[in-house]
């Protein structure tokens, strides 16, 4: 599986797990506007990848389902090419569930989203 690849596997779309990330008191989040990430370390079932992620643009932010499909290409594609560094340091019997926030009411340029999501994932990475 190499890192320049987002399959389906990785992506977190269970309800159960969306709410344990956001309900209960495990979950941890740091932020770099314009992205909040939140995240928590679970078990890993067999067959499960060691980081599964969720992306979220508010209506609030943006009216119009191009602008944050926009934003969340922008996210993902970030996520995507750098995503060895979370794969490395999540430990063999977890995974990472991880879900990134959009804060801001504006566009911004590929290279910034891509410079605040490998910040916050060099973050997330000190802190496992």
């Amino acid at each position: 599986m190499g890192a320049s690849t987002f399959r389906k596997r990785e992506r977190m779309v269970s309800l159960k797990l969306i709410e344990s990330l956001f309900g209960g008191g495990c979950s941890q989040s740091v932020a770099a506007f314009p992205l909040r990430a939140v995240y928590m370390l679970s078990e890993r079932q067999t067959g499960d990848v060691p980081v599964q992620l969720l992306i979220s643009v508010p209506k609030k932010r943006f009216k119009h389902a191009v602008d944050r499909n926009r934003v969340k290409r922008q996210v993902r594609e970030a996520f995507r090419q750098h995503k060895d560094l979370l794969w490395q340091v999540v430990p063999e019997q977890k995974r990472l569930l991880l879900a990134f926030i959009w804060l801001s009411d504006e566009h911004r340029p590929s290279n910034e989203v891509t410079q605040r999501v490998v910040g916050l994932m060099k973050r997330i990475s000190e802190k496992l």
